[in-house]
């Protein structure tokens, strides 16, 4: 059966077809198929194991993203615009809906920038917007942490916090050291004495673990991620990706 399989493939579209097969029926349970036999399976066709890799990778992006959506499901839509735990912004009946979860320190998120405060200018009176901590302390360190702690402190300065977000997380390169959060606050317009003495209070560590916790629950494991219209869409996002994401 399986020989027929692959040959099967092979002649209709090639070794991709052929692996994408195999790895949909073994991961359905209509295979029969263990490690010890992909293994030696692949050492008799080595001309298969780059679209094999690319296949499971495939295959496991799209099990994170069901898994992802069920748990967004069990959670609750609703869960992303608490304002415990998210920056939340836009019409509460607005139809459309932005989240993202970000980590100052992280590049891929510098790089979304543009493309999410273009968006946001254009559209932050007929869309639902929540900007959620996620700082990843073991890639970025402890300049994460602060950095989002310093955020949460600056959500108590509402009408000053998107220009302040937005100027920390351009950052081009580096960690965020206190005194870019400093300046960074003072050009957005903030009492900067205020954001320090924030920063110490303890609710702001309860906020920063429940956002962190949030994140866990419904799988988010890399920033930044993004919740759009209900749908989850993880890594950096250009102008034209998101302006057609948020269309469907």
């Amino acid at each position: 059966m399986r020989v027929f399989i692959i040959t099967l493939a092979g002649a209709i579209g090639g070794a991709a077809l052929a692996v994408a097969i195999i790895l949909t029926m073994a991961g359905n349970g209509l295979m029969p198929i263990n490690d010890r036999q992909m293994q030696t399976y692949l050492m008799q066709h080595p001309d298969l194991a780059p679209a094999m890799m690319g296949q499971a990778q495939i295959l496991n992006e799209q099990k994170q993203k069901m898994a992802q959506q069920a748990a967004l499901q069990k959670v609750g839509h609703a869960a992303f615009f608490d304002p415990a735990i998210a920056f939340v912004t836009g019409p509460a009946d607005a139809k459309k809906t932005l989240v993202e979860f970000y980590d100052y320190d992280c590049p891929y998120c510098r790089v979304s920038v543009p493309a999410v405060k273009k968006f946001y200018e254009a559209h932050k009176n007929d869309t639902r917007f929540a900007f959620i901590e996620f700082p990843i302390k073991q890639l970025h360190g402890e300049s994460a942490m602060q950095a989002a702690r310093a955020s949460l402190a600056a959500r108590r300065q509402p009408e000053h916090y998107m220009d302040f977000h937005f100027a920390l997380l351009s950052r081009e390169e580096g960690a965020v050291t206190d005194e870019m959060v400093f300046a960074d606050a003072a050009k957005a317009g903030m009492d900067v004495n205020k954001l320090k003495a924030d920063m110490t209070d303890p609710a702001i560590e309860k906020a920063l673990e429940a956002s962190i916790a949030l994140a866990h629950k419904v799988g988010v494991d890399g920033t930044p991620t993004f919740v759009l219209n209900g749908k989850f869409r993880p890594g950096a996002l250009d102008e034209a990706t998101l302006a057609s994401e948020m269309k469907g």
